[in-house]
């Protein structure tokens, strides 16, 4: 028998008071279609109410995919859990979910993506619950924030402390799904599952499974629909037994801006000179100086920024292939793209499903990680997650958490401070205007990496911007290099809104970071 369904029976069979667990991320891999079509039925019904929907990744963007969105209704969404949500421009209007949650129409909740992942494990194999140290002295910790969003969500608290064999833990309870909104390339009648046009696994199995062990009801979108046995075992990703419906949306995006590039599904290995090299700005400056952290032979994770740009300063460089990246969707190895594809990588070398991709980076088993800032306090803490005053044009903290957790080596980038109008001349960054908002402050708006627990794991954490390059060192920060030609009283030390401590052992920056022409970079052997 054919499952096969249009969007609106399928999601016909949602009830009232659902959990919903959705397989997404932004502009990748979301199941837009079925959203859209659960968003009309509440429109036109009044129904289904009360649900919950549980997301690792944001599910969707503001730029062609809503996502989350569609569904974003005072008396149908009454909570959220997200590793990540949609953001949207400053002065644009706010994605409909961040209207909700800042009015305190919805119970907001942010999670480390990877402990989602975990939660929905558990609760398929109706396990208690998640002991995890991710997240402590964060957000995540319920003596701070508790992963809470708004006050709705305060007073539901999702997390607790837990002392386990003299050890403190916090202690996340099992959540199982009565709903999962998974997406994938192709299907065959009886609901088989493959990826082959996809960026990314995700979670899709993971989530059919939790779902489907609690009784519940999956929803497969995907491209389009085969014969019977026309897909190989081996290539089906999610068997046909755990799907009810297959949704057929023959126009779905790969990435926002992409309909189809086989490069970033692996079937097509693009040639290294049809990346586009960074443009020789301050920006350009700040990713060389991050690659000069780096080790020949190292794996190393890739977040969203300055960072991002760190593996075409390596394919620029002709050292691509001498470092693996990895990103939390999945993709292992290749070419980390940009902008509305980040989170994808062309030319992978593998594609891992995101739960195991996060026991990875949970356990700290990769070599380093590339990340940004919003801020750095006095302690070394880091802020990605809250911008003062303008929460919406945060996605929230993702796999950042997790990722940070125990990582090795950690190197934050960005600019010093926001606003300032800089430019190179000869060889020197020139500072015309000084920016208005200081990024190291006493204290960050929100803990998204904690200072005080890098110290006590021995974490290697370094701070790189235009202009300095600052260490933790013992609870403190450190300058260790400055851009040449800047004053270090002027330009750094009085542009600080904390103190910041200077190296006995103060070096100048590499005057190549500083030129357009090639750097000849060379990595050190792991």
């Amino acid at each position: 028998m054919s499952k096969v369904a249009t969007a609106e029976e399928a999601v016909s069979r949602i009830n009232d008071d659902s959990i919903i667990a959705v397989n997404s991320s932004s502009g990748l891999c979301c199941p837009d279609a079925v959203l859209a079509a659960l968003g009309e039925r509440f429109d036109r019904e009044g129904a289904p109410r009360n649900l919950t929907s549980i997301h690792p990744i944001a599910a969707g963007d503001m730029f062609g995919t809503p996502g989350v969105d569609h569904i974003a209704k005072p008396g149908m969404l009454t909570k959220i859990i997200g590793g990540s949500y949609p953001s949207g421009p400053t002065k644009a209007e706010p994605p409909k979910i961040w209207q909700m949650i800042t009015a305190e129409q919805i119970k907001a909740y942010n999670v480390p993506a990877g402990i989602i992942f975990d939660i929905l494990r558990e609760g398929a194999a109706k396990r208690p619950g998640v002991l995890t140290k991710v997240g402590l002295k964060t957000f995540v910790d319920p003596d701070w924030e508790a992963c809470a969003m708004n006050e709705a969500a305060k007073k539901e608290p999702i997390v607790s402390h837990r002392d386990f064999d003299g050890e403190e833990w916090l202690f996340f309870p099992s959540i199982c799904p009565d709903v999962a909104i998974i997406r994938a390339t192709t299907a065959d009648e009886r609901g088989n599952l493959s990826f082959e046009h996809e960026g990314a696994y995700l979670g899709a199995m993971e989530m059919a499974l939790a779902a489907r062990n609690a009784g519940g009801l999956v929803i497969a979108q995907v491209k389009r629909v085969a014969q019977n046995g026309s897909i190989r075992p081996h290539d089906v990703r999610v068997p046909g037994i755990l799907v009810d419906f297959v949704v057929e949306a023959p126009e779905q995006l790969q990435t926002t801006a992409t309909q189809y590039d086989p490069a970033i599904s692996g079937e097509l290995i693009r040639p290294l000179q049809t990346f586009r090299n960074a443009e020789f700005n301050v920006g350009k400056v700040i990713a060389r100086r991050v690659a000069q952290e780096l080790r020949d032979g190292w794996a190393v994770n890739i977040g969203f920024g300055i960072s991002a740009n760190v593996p075409r300063i390596l394919v620029e460089e002709d050292l691509h292939g001498s470092v693996t990246w990895m990103i939390e969707q999945g993709a292992v190895g290749g070419v980390p793209l940009l902008d509305f594809k980040f989170g994808c990588s062309a030319n992978a070398e593998a594609f891992v499903a995101s739960p195991h991709q996060f026991t990875y980076f949970q356990a700290g088993g990769f070599d380093a990680s590339l990340l940004s800032f919003l801020e750095v306090g006095k302690d070394g803490s880091v802020n990605v997650s809250r911008l003062r005053g303008v929460p919406h044009r945060t996605a929230g903290a993702g796999g950042f958490v997790d990722i940070t957790a125990r990582a090795r080596k950690i190197v934050f980038s960005g600019n010093f401070n926001a606003g300032a109008k800089m430019e190179i001349q000869d060889g020197r960054l020139i500072i015309h205007k000084e920016g208005k908002v200081a990024k190291f402050v006493e204290e960050v708006d929100q803990v998204s990496f904690s200072g005080a627990r890098a110290q006590e794991l021995g974490q290697d954490v370094t701070y790189v911007t235009e202009r300095c390059v600052i260490q933790l060192l013992e609870g403190e920060l450190v300058v260790t290099e400055i851009a040449p030609g800047l004053d270090l009283q002027r330009d750094v030390l009085d542009q600080a809104a904390t103190e910041l401590r200077v190296s006995d052992n103060l070096k100048t920056m590499d005057s190549g970071l500083f030129s357009p022409e090639v750097m000849q970079l060379a990595l050190k052997k792991a």
